[in-house]
């Protein structure tokens, strides 16, 4: 046990990671499903309250990390023991992202909805919603504990390439992808582009910065400068550099007087909340089941980077943290996350995951999340995922045979219809406001993609090989296309001219989609992107060596 170093440098690093990561998920939630406006603003479609998420569902989704994340930094400690291994990673563990979205389109809204019909009463909606909510978490928990007895046997009767074939779909078409949109990197690309600059450079090409400092916090911090810059300049000047903040700074801790009445409803109430979240099961196994395999998908992942866990007590602890939350109040999932190799090569331990369950379950607590969503723009916090899923697909390929990378593409094909699905719901059930950006974030990567991928792929290659320069002249040329929308054309026909002339053409309803992901806001985005580069290539750092740093 001396022998095992279970921290080091890299867990800070991981620690941010894994932390923004799981904070990532919470305000995809809490932006999904919260509104302060009226009622009788919102075109017939309630929300539940900032308050009401932060205060009732948000402890109990934290104290799922809380408990998984302890019980994941016991088993690394306990595997050390076993090998005599100095540099076991622990198996990190957070908020699933895929069953987020379906928790908060498929089970919590249409709750709402249907209790406010029959209350009339939006807070006692707002409480239905939740037991439904927290009554489906616990179902799909003692589901997932029951599946963890199989967990062994199916690792060893499924090859390598349908296991981390699904693991790559998961990560690149879902993790990867879904947080350019979303309100997210390319909703706000002065904000996303250099944040995510910085995860490239740090997390992709192992670039060290002055002092070792994180490079996922750096990116946070970037991102968060830019944004609050921009909105002192668009308050200042009346220019529309990036979005208004959305969320409060009013913390909101949890109330234990709310926690308290959580079984104190009738059994009528408890009834009718058990028969609806029943007929919600048949939208939440899918996603158990999903988190059923990506856990023997993260165990055969971890194992592929060293570390021999055993697929019985991942599961087990997944489905015994999913169940705790939900009893406690939750709504999201807890799930083992498909990025141990990446924590790995940062050079995480057992010290990260510590970090996390103590920060996550403090934070809850304590109301600090309000603060948080309000403070971190997700154009900031997003970048982060991207990595993850950009490394995990890269993995996926390098600890699968050759022969089988037919195979591992061929499973990523239904994630990508799975990834076309997403923003159809939401034209079903978001308001037309946050549909139509959210449709006009996906035209503005869609147009040009061949070109745009063309040039992006060049450019992190080129920072792969540490060609700083080189990657910006790359880029440069990605900003004077998007400034005549040869890329990232904000119209239909995609249109190519001057920007003035090419925004004077947009359809009348994505006139507010668009201003932020103007021609003008795509090149100046790249503009910071060229000038961080060219910054960075004048303080050499050789590129770090892919075994993990101590």
């Amino acid at each position: 046990m001396k022998r095992y170093q279970w921290a080091g440098l890299g867990d800070v690093n991981a620690f941010f990671g894994l932390m923004l990561d799981n904070v990532a998920v919470m305000i995809i939630l809490f932006s999904i499903i919260s509104s302060n406006l009226p009622l009788a603003a919102q075109a017939g479609q309630i929300h539940f309250t900032p308050e009401f998420v932060v205060t009732h569902m948000i402890p109990g989704t934290a104290f799922g990390v809380l408990l998984g994340d302890l019980v994941y930094s016991w088993m690394a400690f306990r595997l050390a023991r076993r090998t005599g291994a100095r540099d076991v990673t622990a198996m990190p563990l957070g908020l699933d992202t895929p069953s987020t979205f379906g928790v908060a389109f498929l089970i919590l809204m249409p709750a709402l909805q249907d209790a406010y019909k029959d209350l009339h009463d939006h807070e006692r909606a707002m409480r239905f919603a939740w037991h439904v909510g927290l009554m489906v978490l616990a179902m799909i928990g003692v589901f997932k504990i029951v599946c963890a007895l199989f967990g062994n046997v199916i690792r060893r009767l499924v090859p390598r390439a349908g296991l981390l074939g699904s693991l790559a779909a998961i990560a690149l078409a879902l993790i990867a992808f879904l947080p350019l949109l979303l309100d997210g990197i390319a909703a706000v690309p002065l904000v996303g582009l250099a944040s995510l600059l910085v995860i490239l450079l740090t997390l992709v090409a192992h670039r060290q910065l002055p002092f070792k400092f994180p490079g996922a916090l750096a990116a946070v911090l970037v991102g968060v400068v830019i944004y609050w810059g921009g909105f002192g300049v668009d308050h200042w000047f009346g220019t529309t550099l990036v979005p208004t903040p959305e969320g409060t700074f009013q913390m909101q801790a949890w109330q234990p007087t709310a926690f308290l009445g959580f079984y104190g409803e009738d059994g009528q109430w408890w009834h009718d909340v058990f028969w609806a979240a029943l007929a919600k099961l048949p939208i939440a196994i899918p996603f158990a089941l999903a988190t059923i395999v990506g856990g023997i998908d993260c165990t055969e992942s971890a194992a592929s980077a060293g570390d021999e866990y055993d697929t019985r007590a991942i599961l087990l602890t997944e489905g015994v943290a999913s169940l705790v939350a939900g009893l406690l109040g939750g709504v999201i999932q807890t799930t083992p996350y498909i990025g141990h190799p990446a924590y790995k090569k940062m050079g995480g331990r057992a010290a990260y995951t510590l970090a996390t369950a103590v920060f996550i379950g403090v934070a809850g607590y304590f109301g600090w999340f309000t603060l948080l969503f309000a403070l971190l723009p997700k154009a900031a916090m997003f970048p982060i995922l991207v990595f993850v899923g950009i490394e995990i697909t890269a993995g996926s390929f390098h600890a699968t045979p050759p022969k089988h990378y037919a195979a591992l593409a061929f499973a990523i094909l239904p994630a990508l219809a799975y990834l076309l699905k997403v923003p159809m719901d939401m034209v079903m059930t978001a308001p037309p406001p946050h549909t139509l950006e959210m449709v006009q974030t996906m035209r503005c990567l869609a147009n040009g993609f061949i070109v745009t991928s063309l040039l992006w792929g060049a450019g992190l290659a080129m920072i792969l090989d540490g060609r700083l320069r080189a990657s910006s002249a790359f880029f440069a040329v990605a900003a004077v296309f998007a400034f005549f929308g040869v890329i990232h054309s904000p119209l239909p026909s995609e249109q190519i001219g001057l920007p003035w002339q090419i925004l004077g053409l947009v359809p009348p309803d994505y006139v507010q989609a668009v201003r932020y992901q103007s021609p003008y806001h795509w090149a100046a985005a790249y503009g910071l992107v060229v000038l961080m580069l060219v910054v960075a290539s004048l303080f050499p750092t050789p590129a770090a060596s892919d075994e993990p740093r101590p």
